[in-house]
C-alpha cells in the first residue's frame, strides 16, 4: 500500500466517523454549498416524518398556479429520499423534533423567470413556536427554490437510526445571489447532446444555484436548431439524428425555467457560421471561401432577422448572444464581388467587420434583445457598441475592467480560468477567479453583472460533459453566489465542502469527476469519495 493510499485511508475513517457515529455527530462548519449569507445553528436533530407535505402559507400571495412550488419540492423529496431506504417507525421519539413538512410564504405573485429575478430566502427549521414545520420565506418563487436546494443539502440520513435528519437545529439562513448572472456554457454544434443529458445538466445547475444556461447551439461545423423562417439551415446538422426541433427547444426552455434557469441562446455571427451555408450557399463569400457571412449580402441579414424573429419566440430570456469572436476577414478581401462592395462603402476589413455587428445588432434590438457580444468587438469598436450591449470577456484578464470603464456592462468567462475544456485549470483555479478583480469603484463593480464557466464541445459529448464539468462548475457556483466576506479566503479552505458536494452529485447521478485528477480524469486508486 502506497504512503498515498494510507493518507486516504486514515482521512476516509475520520470522515465516516464524524459522518455515522450519531444523529448530533455532524461537523460543525455545516456543508452547504454554495455558502450561504447568513447561519445560525442550534443542537437539536430533528427527523423527517414519512407524510413530510408541502403548505403555501394562507398570507402568501402566490398559490403556484403554475405548479413549480410544487414541482420542486416533489424534486427535493427525490434527491433526499433516493439514496437510502429510509425507515419511518419513530416510537416515541419527541413529537417537537419531528419535521412534518415546509410552509412556504412568497410575497410577490408574478412567476416570470428574466434577468434580474429575486432569488434571496430565508430558511428557518426547527423554530420556537411551531417546530414541527421548516419556513421559507421569499420574495419570488424562484427564491423558494434556492431554498429548497439548501434545505435538500440539509438532509441526512443516519446510520444508526435508519432516519433522515437535520443536525444542528434550530437553524436559521438568509441568503441571496452575489451576482445576478451566473452561467454555463455548453456547445451543441461541436457535439450534439441528446435532449436527455441537457435536461441532466439543468438539474445539476439548479443543484448549485447557477441560473443561466448558455446555449451555442451552431457553430462552423453544424447547424441542428430547426428555424421554421429558413427550413434549410438545419442542412448543416450533422445528421437527421441531431437535431432540434423548435418543439425540443421550447421543452429545455420550459424546463429550465421551472428550476430557475434562464436559457440564453448564441448566434454566433459573422464568423463561426460556416455549416449555415450547407443549407443556403449564398451565404458563404464563395464555395471555396466560406466564411464569415457575406457582408455584401442583403440576404444574410435578412435571414438573420428571420432568425432572431424565431429566437424570440422560443427564447424568452431579455438577452440573445450574437458572438462575433475570432473573425477572420480574409474571404472577403479574397471575393472580388465583396472587395468591390466594401470599396464602394468606403470599408476595409476591420471597418466591415463593425458594419457587419452593428447591423446585427440593430436586428436583435428590433426584436426586443439586449445583445451580449464577446470581447473582441468590444476591443475593435468599443465606444460604436449600442450601450445596451454586454461585453463577455474571454480572452483574459484586465478586459472587465476596461469594459466598466467605458460604461458597459460585462460577464467574464476569462479562458485561463473558467474554461472547463481546459483540463487544466483545476478547481482551485476557478474557484480563485475573482469577476471584480481590479475593480473598486462601486457604480463599475455594479456593470459586472456575474461570470459564466464555459464547456466548449470539440471534446465533449454525451459520454464526458458532466465530469467535465462537475465539480469545477460549483467552485464557480460559489464565487458568484456567496458574499465576499464568506468566500474562503485560500481554496483548500473549501476542500472538504466542495468534496461533499461532489458526492452529493455522485448520489444524484451526476457523474462530477474526482477533485484529485486534471479535468476529469478517473479516481486515482481505491478510496472513498470524500478523499478523491
Amino acid at each position: 500500500m502506497t504512503w498515498h493510499a494510507i493518507f486516504l485511508c486514515c482521512c476516509c475513517m475520520l470522515h465516516m466517523l464524524l459522518l455515522v457515529t450519531g444523529s448530533n455527530s455532524y461537523p460543525k462548519n455545516i456543508n452547504i454549498w454554495p455558502m450561504p449569507e447568513s447561519v445560525e445553528l442550534g443542537n437539536k436533530t430533528v427527523v423527517i416524518s414519512k407524510d413530510f407535505n408541502l403548505k403555501i402559507d394562507g398570507t402568501s400571495k402566490y398559490k403556484d398556479k403554475s405548479g413549480i412550488l410544487k414541482d420542486g419540492f416533489t424534486r427535493l423529496l427525490d434527491v433526499v429520499t433516493s439514496n437510502n431506504v429510509i425507515e419511518y417507525n419513530f416510537g416515541k421519539v419527541d413529537q417537537s423534533l419531528i419535521l412534518q413538512g415546509i410552509h412556504v410564504v412568497i410575497s410577490s405573485e408574478d412567476d416570470r423567470l428574466q434577468y434580474g429575478v429575486d432569488e434571496s430566502y430565508k430558511l428557518n427549521i426547527n423554530p420556537k413556536g411551531n417546530p414541527n414545520y421548516a419556513y421559507i420565506e421569499a420574495v419570488t418563487v424562484y427564491g423558494a427554490l434556492r431554498a429548497l436546494q439548501t434545505f435538500s443539502q440539509l438532509c441526512h440520513f443516519n446510520l444508526n437510526s435508519r432516519k433522515l435528519i437535520v443536525s444542528q437545529t434550530p437553524l436559521t439562513i438568509t441568503d441571496r445571489p452575489r451576482f445576478t448572472y451566473r452561467g454555463l456554457l455548453i456547445d451543441t454544434a461541436r457535439h450534439y447532446q441528446p435532449l436527455p443529458m441537457i435536461k441532466k445538466v439543468i438539474d445539476s445547475m439548479a443543484y448549485a444555484k447557477l441560473n443561466v444556461l448558455h446555449w451555442h447551439i451552431v457553430d462552423e461545423q453544424s447547424f441542428p436548431l430547426e428555424i421554421p423562417s429558413f427550413p434549410k439551415l438545419w442542412n448543416g446538422a450533422y445528421s437527421r439524428h441531431e437535431r432540434y426541433t423548435v418543439a425540443a427547444a421550447a421543452e429545455i426552455v420550459s424546463y429550465a425555467q421551472r428550476r430557475g434557469i434562464n436559457v440564453l441562446a448564441e448566434l454566433d455571427v459573422p464568423g463561426h457560421a460556416r455549416s449555415w451555408g450547407v443549407g443556403y450557399p449564398a451565404l458563404w463569400p464563395s464555395k471555396t471561401c466560406q466564411e464569415p457571412l457575406d457582408v455584401s449580402n442583403d440576404f444574410t441579414f435578412k435571414l438573420i432577422d428571420g432568425v432572431l424573429s424565431d429566437f424570440s419566440k422560443i427564447f424568452k430570456y431579455k438577452f440573445v448572444h450574437l458572438g462575433g469572436d475570432e473573425v477572420d476577414t480574409s474571404c472577403w478581401v479574397l471575393t472580388p464581388r465583396i472587395r468591390n462592395w466594401m470599396k464602394q462603402k468606403g470599408l476595409n476589413e476591420s471597418t466591415a467587420y463593425e458594419y457587419f455587428v452593428l447591423k446585427a445588432q440593430k436586428i436583435a434590438l428590433s426584436h426586443g434583445y439586449e445583445v451580449i457580444n464577446w470581447e473582441e468587438t468590444f476591443n475593435h469598436f468599443g465606444n460604436k457598441l449600442d450601450k445596451k450591449t454586454v461585453v463577455h470577456n474571454w480572452l483574459g484578464g484586465g478586459v472587465a475592467e476596461q469594459v466598466v470603464k467605458a460604461g458597459l456592462r460585462c460577464i467574464v468567462s476569462n479562458q485561463d480560468k473558467w474554461y472547463l475544456d481546459h483540463l487544466d485549470n483545476d478547481w482551485e483555479m476557478v474557484y480563485m477567479n475573482e469577476p471584480l478583480v481590479n475593480i473598486t469603484i462601486p457604480e463599475q463593480q455594479k456593470l459586472v453583472i456575474g461570470g459564466e464557466v464555459c464547456a466548449w464541445g470539440e471534446r465533449i459529448d454525451g459520454s464526458d460533459i458532466e465530469q467535465t464539468i462537475w465539480p469545477r462548475a460549483a467552485a464557480a457556483a460559489e464565487r458568484l453566489w456567496t458574499a465576499p466576506d464568506k468566500l474562503a479566503k485560500n481554496a483548500s479552505d473549501a476542500t472538504s465542502r466542495i468534496s461533499n458536494f461532489r458526492c452529493l452529485l455522485n448520489q444524484r447521478g451526476i457523474a462530477a469527476a474526482p477533485l484529485s485528477v486534471p479535468g476529469r480524469a478517473a479516481p486515482l486508486e481505491p478510496g472513498s469519495c470524500y478523499f478523491q
